[in-house]
């Protein structure tokens, strides 16, 4: 729990918000947690999350636009190919949430300046 002000945050509230995660994101991102060393694809993420493969498909897009999952190609015995998925860094996500933060901070400053 965060204490700030007159509220208490929880650290999964903190990183939903500051990522602008949708629930079903917070489940996509909750199992990478669970192994953050581990590669999966999407079909698995649907499987052990219970989420609709599309629904896995945007969440883990968008973890990825946001640079809290590296994407690599896997090559398939019988032709083509699909993509892998994995947490990055527990430290690089924190300086994306770190800066997310320090420009809160920012704009609190200047609307209190302003006041």
């Amino acid at each position: 729990m965060i204490d700030f002000a007159c509220k208490e945050f929880r650290l999964n509230d903190v990183i939903k918000c500051a990522l602008k995660l949708t629930r079903a994101d917070m489940k996509v991102i909750g199992l990478f947690f669970d192994m953050p060393e581990k590669w999966v694809n999407t079909e698995d993420v649907a499987n052990d999350t219970g989420l609709d493969l599309s629904t896995v498909q945007r969440s883990v897009k968008k973890l990825h636009e946001k640079e809290i999952l590296t994407k690599s190609q896997t090559n398939l015995d019988r032709g083509g190919y699909t993509y892998i998925y994995k947490l990055k860094e527990k430290n690089e996500i924190k300086e994306i949430i770190m800066q997310i933060v320090h420009e809160w901070v920012n704009k609190v400053d200047k609307e209190l300046e302003a006041w």
